[in-house]
């Protein structure tokens, strides 16, 4: 890379999350390399339960959710500002640790082929803030379509690992599923 290549990179501004006030947090995070390690469904059942978990010790709330195969989009809210970054490492690394167990265990031969200090999750994560449930809706129905867009599925409502169901048909989908205050109808 050249030197003037170098340079823009270390000059790019550093991202800002602003967690400071009590607004939804639309969060999306990839697999590193966008490796599809999320395909087994005890891979994705391993990242609900571990947002399940993480959510409790916060008193937080999702208001929707979807495992993809290489990522995973989810609405989070909390009762107390500043708590997004370390919820979202606890999330990530509790859930990557299970999901290498998962696949040493369950598939050691694809396991192997992979660098031992690959991590499972890109080491950042995307927030957005959502200040009205205009923009709920918007990103709601944005992350269920992701499985029909990728071919998963042709209705968002039969993809097993998304809150889909739940906004759609009132099912249960493995988490409870909450609107934010300040953003119901």
């Amino acid at each position: 890379m050249s030197e003037s290549g170098e340079n823009r990179i270390s000059q790019r501004p550093k991202r800002k999350i602003y967690d400071d006030n009590l607004h939804a947090h639309f969060v999306t995070f990839s697999c590193f390399k966008r490796r599809r390690l999320l395909n087994p469904d005890r891979a994705k059942a391993i990242v609900i339960g571990n947002l399940h978990a993480q959510l409790r010790k916060r008193n937080g709330l999702c208001a929707g959710f979807v495992i993809m195969p290489d990522h995973v989009h989810a609405i989070v809210w909390f009762p107390q500002p500043k708590q997004l970054s370390g919820f979202m490492n606890k999330w990530k690394d509790q859930s990557s640790a299970a999901i290498k167990q998962l696949f040493a265990a369950s598939f050691p031969a694809y396991w192997a082929t992979l660098d031992a200090t690959d991590g499972v999750w890109q080491p950042k994560y995307y927030a957005f803030n959502i200040y009205t449930r205009k923009k709920l809706d918007e990103k709601l129905d944005y992350m269920h379509k992701n499985p029909v867009e990728e071919g998963l599925v042709q209705r968002a409502v039969d993809y097993r690992w998304s809150s889909a169901r739940w906004h759609i048909l009132l099912k249960p989908v493995g988490i409870p599923i909450h609107c934010p205050p300040g953003l119901e109808d």
